[in-house]
């Protein structure tokens, strides 16, 4: 069996920035143990495999350890390889996920805006066991039903955490993020995921389902530009829209492949 790859640089306008991502078009599922086998194999923070279902696609996003419920920058890179190379032309790709439908559009300017659900978080108390694990207090600890966020004053601080990751792994979250606010940009944040087997995550898009409406009701603004101040580094064009976000970015190819699977 043979099966087409593509890997793309999410978030990203130039190569070997951004969050790379596989992506794997399918005609129908393969069993979830040859995907997850496919997703260690790349060792990369995400590979998607989606099937199309009439005016739709089923997309599901596994990481080298887990599957996934929702993932920005694999969407992102699927919504990137659908137009750009497997022919698709409508106006909005509609992808059936864990997390509900999400769409996302081609912008004029050739990126990709996708449309996700707001998980806005709830302050809690900081704790010492987030403070040791983060290696730093924060001035303000919040929480959603999936995420943990804590806040810092500024961008360097964001920059100079050196996490334990083993202690992060045993936080009650599944990413750990954290965040203060930009010069250059509104917010920056770091994402650390250690207990999904990804230390720190390039870019996450999913991260700012709870990012966005946090910082758009601190600084009352609707629109905001963000950095995750990563290694590799990646900037999005975010929207506060209520109960949903808009996630906008650009993306990049870097390989295109063929996976060899015995018959």
């Amino acid at each position: 069996m043979r099966l087409d790859m593509f890997q793309v640089d999410a978030f990203a306008s130039k190569l070997f920035t951004g969050n790379p991502a596989a992506v794997v078009p399918l005609y129908e599922w393969l069993s979830d143990e040859l995907m997850q086998a496919i997703a260690m194999e790349n060792n990369l923070a995400e590979t998607a495999f989606f099937v199309k279902r009439g005016e739709y696609y089923e997309l599901r996003w596994f990481t080298p350890e887990y599957e996934m419920d929702l993932c920005g920058h694999a969407t992102l890179a699927t919504a990137y390889v659908l137009y750009e190379y497997l022919g698709y032309s409508d106006p909005v790709v509609v992808f059936e996920t864990k997390s509900g439908r999400l769409f996302v559009e081609r912008d004029e300017d050739g990126g990709l805006s996708m449309d996700f659900p707001a998980w806005p978080p709830h302050e809690m108390q900081v704790t010492e066991r987030v403070a040791k694990a983060l290696g730093a207090r924060p001035d303000a600890l919040y929480a959603n039903d999936r995420d943990m966020m804590a806040v810092f004053s500024s961008r360097e601080e964001i920059e100079a955490l050196k996490p334990d990751f083993r202690l992060v792994s045993k936080l009650d979250c599944m990413c750990m993020i954290c965040t203060a606010p930009g010069l250059d940009y509104d917010f920056v944040s770091r994402v650390f995921v250690p207990e999904e087997g990804i230390p720190e995550d390039p870019v996450t898009g999913s991260a700012h389902c709870a990012l966005v409406p946090y910082w758009a009701d601190r600084l009352g603004k609707t629109t905001l530009h963000a950095y995750q101040a990563s290694r590799r580094g990646g900037e999005l064009r975010c929207e506060f829209m209520g109960d949903r976000v808009r996630l906008a970015g650009k993306a990049v190819s870097y390989l295109i492949g063929t996976i060899l699977l015995e018959d």
